[in-house]
């Protein structure tokens, strides 16, 4: 990993080398891809794990542009902190550039809470964070505060090494993680023991090491923080979360003004136009409402499972729908205890993948037929309130077939995922 300077307005990018064509991530919370254990950045068909440790070294050390070059899908581990990339960019030295650097403030408190997690933002003139960390037992709880400055990152957060509690081991491993993880990288509590190879840096490493992850999660902002965030057993999925909504809110006073222009002049009807073709709404770097859901996908109430579409980037697409409790599947499944089905969290991912096949001009006049589903899990379940984020990456897109592999999340957790192949056909 190298990290490379970069002019200004340049924000933090992610550089894989290693891959043609040298392809870049911008570090803004819309490229969020999973928060499972770690933030993973996402681009289409490229991905980069746990990169929030970097993150949080640059916002620390409040360096605003840079280019993080890297010949492999995540930062070398080093010793599970931020130590040695606080020592990079020092060595390397910091230089000030012209550009005005303009922070982020909340005006009124945000507040994300999913099950025993609690994450909220209130104003403060300055970037301040208070967490309590522990384990479901309570065990190990540890309580921290600090206003994050170069000073108090060097001294209180950089060095604090990440850790994990001995009976998460086997799941992790189970699921391909943590495969370079040794008691050089990493800190493991065992019932009231702590391994490690050194003692611990800091009374209260646990938690110092949660908020590290925080500052490195909420700098997806694009921009400099200010606020005071409180936290509650914080993770990966609520702090990006939270950064999602920070970012909504700071969008809500350029909608307010919206309403007060007049409004814009009405289309002509499709057969004054010929119809307006599915290419010419779903183009990258684009939002769809419902109605222009509507223009490109051929389904409707009570089977459209795409209320609209947040982001279109190459092959990824991220789409959402709102779950209330009018859904017309809560009659049955199950009275008194409604959860949204798994069936129809697979046909969402389908229906999401489907809007990025249907802008080809080919498959402008076709239906998606859903042919298989592989590497199926549902992982927790969905009720009414939830909002669903369905977030696909086309994986294939040849002729009359397409396959995508999708992710359903709700407050950045996954609660769904599944590969799916689809048949496009005339309608």
């Amino acid at each position: 990993m190298r990290f490379l300077p970069a002019p200004a307005n340049t924000g933090i990018r992610f550089r894989r080398v290693d891959l043609d064509g040298q392809p870049e991530i911008e570090a803004l919370v819309d490229h969020v891809g999973e928060t499972a254990r770690s933030t993973t950045l996402a681009k289409g068909n490229i991905r980069i794990h746990t990169v929030e440790h970097v993150l949080a070294t640059f916002a620390g050390l409040g360096v605003d542009n840079a280019i993080v070059e890297l010949d492999a899908n995540e930062p070398p581990i080093g010793d599970g902190s931020a130590r040695e990339y606080t020592r990079l960019v020092e060595t390397a030295g910091l230089e000030a550039q012209d550009a005005v650097r303009e922070p982020v403030g909340v005006s009124e408190p945000v507040e994300v809470q999913a099950g025993e997690t609690l994450i909220a933002i209130f104003p403060h003139d300055r970037f301040k964070i208070s967490c309590t960390s522990s384990d479901r037992q309570g065990r190990h709880t540890q309580f921290f505060s600090v206003e994050l400055s170069p000073e108090t990152w060097r001294a209180d957060l950089a060095d604090a090494r990440t850790f994990c509690f001995y009976e998460e081991i086997e799941a992790l491993i189970r699921g391909g993680l943590i495969k370079g993880g040794t008691l050089e990288n990493a800190v493991v509590i065992r019932d009231d023991a702590v391994l490690t190879t050194e003692p611990l840096r800091y009374p209260e490493e646990f938690v110092r090491h949660k908020i590290l992850d925080i500052v490195g999660d909420l700098s997806l902002l694009g921009r400099p923080l200010r606020g005071h965030v409180v936290a509650v057993r914080p993770s990966h999925g609520a702090n990006c979360e939270l950064a999602r909504r920070i970012q909504a809110r700071l969008q809500k006073p350029l909608v307010a003004a919206q309403a007060f222009t007049p409004p814009p002049e009405p289309p002509p009807p499709a057969a004054e136009t010929g119809g307006t073709r599915p290419s010419e709404i779903v183009r990258d770097g684009c939002r769809l409402e419902a109605a222009q859901v509507m223009q490109v996908l051929p389904h409707r109430y009570p089977f459209l499972m795409v209320d609209r579409v947040l982001s279109i980037d190459g092959a990824h697409i991220v789409g959402q729908k709102n779950i209330t409790s009018n859904e017309p599947c809560f009659q049955g499944h199950f009275p008194g205890h409604p959860i949204f089905p798994g069936v129809l969290q697979l046909e969402a991912i389908a229906q999401v993948a489907g809007i990025l096949t249907l802008q080809r001009a080919e498959c402008a006049n076709k239906l998606a037929y859903f042919m298989s589903a592989e590497s199926v899990k549902w992982r927790k379940p969905v009720r009414p309130g939830d909002t669903l984020v369905i977030d696909v990456t086309l994986t294939k897109s040849r002729g009359k077939i397409g396959k995508a592999k999708g992710v359903c999340l709700v407050n950045g957790e996954t609660v769904s995922e599944a590969e799916v192949t689809f048949m496009m056909i005339d309608r």
